[in-house]
C-alpha cells in the first residue's frame, strides 16, 4: 500500500535528485511510448528541467500529460506541465534553483535564454516506487 511522501521518502529524493541528475522520461505518442533522457532537478515531489517549447516531448505532453520517469533506483508517474518562459515572473525562485543545480552547463551556449520558447517543464509526480537501503517504498505523491 503506498504512503504518501514523508520526511524519510523526500530526503532520500532530494539526496539522489536535488542536483543536476539524468532521468528517464516517458510520453505517450498516439498509444506509443517515446522515451528521452533528460537533465532534471527534483523539489518537493516535483521534478523540473529546462527544454525547449517546441520540442517533441513538450508537444507530447500537451497532447496527453501522463508521463512516466525512471532514475536511480526510482521510477514513477506523473503529470507534465510546461510552466512557460524560464524568466516568467512566476517561475524565478525555481528557475535560480536550476542555474544553481546546473551550474557545470547552465551558461555554455546550448540554450538561448533570450528565447521565450526556452521554459520550464514540471512534472508533478502522482505515484513512485523508491528502493533505498534494503528497503522498497510505494510513495503517493498526490496533496
Amino acid at each position: 500500500m503506498a504512503e504518501k511522501l514523508n520526511e524519510t521518502t523526500n530526503k532520500i529524493l532530494e539526496e539522489r535528485f536535488a542536483k543536476d541528475s539524468i532521468i528517464g522520461l516517458a510520453t505517450d505518442v498516439n498509444g506509443f511510448p517515446s522515451v528521452r533522457n533528460i537533465d532534471a532537478f527534483y523539489d518537493d515531489g516535483c521534478f523540473y528541467s529546462i527544454t525547449y517549447a517546441l520540442s517533441n516531448k513538450i508537444k507530447e505532453i500537451e497532447s496527453n500529460p501522463k508521463v512516466a520517469i525512471a532514475g536511480e533506483w526510482f521510477t514513477a508517474h506523473g503529470k507534465g506541465k510546461n510552466l512557460g518562459y524560464i524568466y516568467n515572473k512566476g517561475n524565478l525562485p525555481i528557475a535560480e534553483k536550476l542555474k544553481k543545480a546546473f551550474a557545470a552547463w547552465y551558461d555554455n551556449g546550448h540554450n538561448n535564454y533570450e528565447d521565450k520558447n526556452t521554459i520550464i517543464l514540471c512534472i508533478e509526480l502522482t505515484d513512485g516506487v523508491l528502493c533505498a537501503d534494503g528497503t522498497r517504498y510505494e510513495i503517493d505523491f498526490t496533496k
